[in-house]
């Protein structure tokens, strides 16, 4: 194995880590969220990180069984629409400040697994590679999107909306 082979490796490795982070982080996150568009949100972002994961997981296997990169056909994160607002509870300042607080480090989240994809995907050669790299960085991209409108709505509707 090469040192572009161990370094693509120990990269793949770190993505892994971030995915098991974020999918904690959001499941920790629907656990602790009142509002039930939140919760809904969060446990379906946790899926989303822990199907990354497990994809990374059989990329990183390929790679050292057979020296070659997997098909990866992406996924999409559907959203039900919202129905209406939750209760009042739902709207309290506190709340609202610590759903803004969790949205926000959510988008950073998303934010960086974007951009270590897209860098994976300037680092390696192999078309199926940069293939998947690429179609993980839109994905964490669409996350990112969708965090950052709910961020919009809690910060200035004051109710979760997408």
């Amino acid at each position: 194995m090469t040192d572009q082979d161990l370094n693509l490796l120990s990269a793949i490795q770190m993505a892994m880590e971030a995915e098991q982070k974020a999918s904690a982080f959001y499941a920790d996150a629907a656990q602790k969220t009142a509002n039930p568009l939140g919760r809904k949100l969060f446990d379906q972002l946790a899926e989303f990180e822990r199907y990354h994961y497990d994809k990374l997981l059989d990329l990183e296997k390929s790679l050292r069984d057979e020296g070659s990169f997997i098909e990866y056909e992406g996924r999409e994160l559907t959203l039900s629409a919202p129905s209406e607002v939750a209760t009042v509870e739902a709207r309290k300042e506190a709340d609202k400040m610590t759903a803004a607080e969790v949205i926000k480090f959510a988008m950073d989240i998303e934010r960086g697994a974007e951009e270590r994809y897209t860098a994976l995907a300037e680092q390696t050669a192999d078309p199926a590679g940069q293939s998947m790299f690429k179609q993980l960085a839109s994905e964490e991209h669409a996350h990112y999107l969708i965090v950052s409108d709910a961020y919009f709505s809690v910060s200035n509707r004051g109710v979760w909306e997408w």
